[in-house]
């Protein structure tokens, strides 16, 4: 018997189950997991490759309709990949593993052929994970819980997990045509597949909450009106609820809890899940595609569903525990950079593998365009410290697939020195967390002074002006899944996750927010028109700055969450876009304030360079790129950047910016000047003169209700304008 203590077993371990009619050829341990095709002789079957380091025994266990269970041991071994083929099994076929091995947790070993483990190469996964008992490797409710893991739990999970399902990839792109966005171009819409299709009235209810909802023209319609270039796809990796949570009566809505690498999660197929998954995500991609939108997905490799020591065992713990994760030297315990109990141990060959497979596997079988990295500081790590030599940032660098997808860091984990904004290399973008802050500090009078805020318009040139890298390597945002949504930033300041059933000790409590007077929904007037004033201010800062906007579904509506600023758990109203605000005047000006400024955006590229401002003048008028003005019409001396100020005005050349278009003819455009007052009262602000402007039109301002159109307003340079309270003028020189 393996060392440790054993639980008294519910089910005799395997045995009866093995039918030695079941042929299994030697097949091929290249490509991992299980691929349809011709066999000897051109029989057609399924070969299956499992890399298991420190296996003793891998049994195939094959499943029929019924979910009755016929097991056949894989036999061959190549470079720690157990491997075979069975002729026969055709695409739709259910299958798992067992894994035999030594049960010494005290060394990290925790095999146990009782547990039915998911391919990590499965393609599509039938089932949905529920998280009783069965499914733990060790027993869960053992009395003594501080050594719980230690006791192996002997009972069958099979009955009470999901399957990997064989599929046929016949795929191969040739009608698709990839929109392939400059960097420079892009601006990201940050969405989950379910939540912004469930109330959607223009898709039929049976396709709301799927991939073939967002595929939907009316889905699709929407982000074309609203003019973004890429959705950025909340995880739809195939993920597990957490056992907290389903004990509430909740479930993971985000999708933060990865088990299964290549396979689209099954929650949002319409079509089925016996493969039709695969296909229904490939549609949705080239829908998407042909409407000139590129897919970018959210992906979480730093750590697994199956958590730390006392979580259950799902897939890698079985395999191999002590090759996929992390462990402490202590290897009962793993090493937790993620916050989520365990962390894959990247630095392992076989680990980075599986991450570059599945990765390659998204964009040349998928049809993907790229991939947010969720705490890629994690992925980052070698043995302990965060380090841009690592195995995995080298590893992308020189792919000849991947370095040509977008990439973008969450730049930080929650270990030690896990913070790493601005240090991601060349080829990397990242989601800039001090641009959300400066933004939230300036309009709710929190700066102080406009230092931070000067460097996060321009670009973040000192994060991100070295190594080659350029202004689009700053990801800009001031909402995101993770916290309030914009309208909540305006009404709340406080959280209210007290639906979480966590007693609203979870999400953050620096939400660096103001609600303009009253906490929550209010019927003062007053104070609803001051917030749709500060979300109008927030989108155009957000949409005039250099760099890559991102926006989150359903800002761009007013969309609430009733103040729960970590709405994980909420696969509800909650956490659903409500697609009833656009029939609301005040809304659906907001919306088309956003498309306005999106528009305005893609048709000047001064706002959208793809080179840092240099400040300097390049001609004998003096005239620079970039200037910054203080409220009197001068420009700013250093003394003006530290002192208390509210009131800023940057002014950008179209007459300077770097780069030829494809013909070689210098890219010109229109200037501009825009006036950011956070103030609470009106400011008279002079308008600079020659070699600035002669004269100025106003094309945005913010204290408008209505945004349907820009107001005619033409203005004489050296003029003195007032700007109203808290308000963003946005001027073009004119003549």
């Amino acid at each position: 018997m393996a060392e440790g203590r054993v639980a008294p077993a519910a089910v005799v371990n395997g045995a009866s189950h093995r039918t030695p009619g079941v042929p299994v050829w030697p097949g091929a341990p290249m490509p991992l997991g299980a691929r349809f095709r011709a066999g000897p002789d051109g029989v057609a079957g399924t070969n299956f490759a499992l890399w298991a380091g420190g296996a003793e025994a891998v049994e195939l266990c094959l499943f029929d309709a019924s979910g009755k269970e016929t097991r056949a041991r894989l036999t061959e071994l190549t470079h720690e990949i157990w491997h075979g083929f069975v002729p026969g099994v055709m695409p739709g076929q259910r299958y798992g593993y067992r894994v035999h091995g030594r049960w010494d947790p005290w060394t990290g070993g925790r095999w146990n052929p009782a547990k039915l483990l998911l391919d990590p190469y499965a393609r599509a996964v039938d089932g949905e994970f529920t998280l009783p008992p069965e499914v733990y490797g060790h027993v869960r409710d053992w009395p003594q819980q501080q050594v719980a893991d230690t006791v192996r739990d002997e009972r069958d999970s099979a009955p009470y997990v999901p399957k990997g399902v064989v599929v046929h990839d016949d795929d191969d792109w040739a009608d698709d045509r990839r929109p392939k966005t400059p960097w420079a171009d892009s601006v990201i819409y940050e969405v989950h597949v379910k939540g912004f299709t469930m109330r959607h009235p223009g898709i039929p209810p049976e396709l709301r909450g799927t991939y073939a909802g967002l595929a939907h023209p009316a889905a699709v319609e929407h982000l074309v009106k609203l003019g973004v270039t890429a959705v950025e796809l909340l995880p739809v990796h195939q993920f597990a609820h957490e056992d907290h949570l389903l004990r509430r009566g909740l479930a993971n809505y985000w999708g933060y809890n990865s088990v299964g690498y290549f396979a689209p999660h099954a929650g949002y197929a319409s079509a089925g899940t016996r493969g039709e998954q695969v296909g229904e995500f490939k549609r949705m991609v080239r829908a998407l595609h042909a409407a000139g939108i590129e897919v970018i997905l959210d992906v979480v490799y730093n750590h697994t569903a199956e958590a730390g020591e006392l979580g259950p065992t799902l897939s890698l713990k079985g395999i191999d525990n002590r090759g996929y994760y992390r462990l402490q030297s202590d290897a009962r315990r793993y090493a937790d950079y993620t916050g989520c109990g365990n962390t894959l141990h990247v630095v392992q060959p076989h680990v980075l593998r599986l991450i570059t497979d599945s990765l390659r596997y998204w964009v040349t079988e998928m049809g993907v365009d790229g991939f947010r990295f969720d705490l890629a500081a994690a992925l980052a790590r070698s043995m302990h410290d965060v380090d841009m030599l690592s195995p995995f940032l080298a590893v992308i660098a020189q792919d000849p697939v991947l370095r040509r997808v977008k990439l973008i860091a969450e730049p930080w984990d929650v270990g030690s020195g896990g913070y790493q904004v601005g240090a991601f290399p060349p080829l990397w973008t990242e989601w800039n967390d001090r641009y959300r802050n400066a933004v939230r500090d300036f309009w709710r009078g929190a700066l102080p002074d406009v230092r931070e805020m000067g460097y996060r318009l321009s670009g973040s040139s000192d994060l991100y002006a070295w190594g080659g890298r350029r202004p689009y390597a700053s990801v800009n945002f001031v909402t995101a899944h993770d916290g309030f949504t914009l309208r909540d930033l305006v009404s709340y300041e406080r959280k209210h996750n007290e639906a979480n059933g966590e007693g609203n000790r979870d999400g953050t409590d620096d939400n660096r927010a103001w609600n303009c007077g009253a906490e929550g929904e209010t019927d003062d007037e007053r104070v609803r028109t001051l917030r749709r004033r500060q979300l109008r201010n927030l989108l155009t800062t957000l949409l005039l700055s250099t760099g890559v906007p991102m926006l989150v579904a359903g800002d761009e509506l007013g969309r609430t969450q009733g103040g729960n600023n970590n709405a994980y758990c909420q696969d509800n109203e909650i956490g659903w876009v409500d697609w009833d605000l656009l029939a609301e005047p005040g809304w659906k000006a907001l919306f088309d304030l956003t498309a306005r400024l999106i528009a305005l955006r893609h048709r000047h590229p001064v706002l959208r360079r793809r080179a840092f401002f240099s400040g300097r003048a390049h001609s004998a008028d003096g005239l620079r790129d970039l200037a910054w003005f203080t409220a009197r019409g001068t420009e700013m001396t250093e003394g003006d950047w530290y002192a208390p100020a509210g009131t800023l005005g940057m002014y950008l050349s179209g007459r300077d910016i770097p780069g030829r278009d494809e013909r070689g003819v210098p890219i010109t455009d229109d200037s501009f000047l825009a006036v950011l007052h956070a103030g609470d009262r009106p400011v008279s602000f002079v308008l600079p003169g020659p070699p600035w402007a002669e004269r100025y039109e106003v094309v945005v301002d913010t204290s408008r209700e209505d945004q349907a159109e820009p107001p005619a307003v033409h203005h004489r340079a050296g003029a003195a304008v007032t700007v109203p309270a808290r308000a963003v003028l946005l001027l073009r020189v004119a003549g």
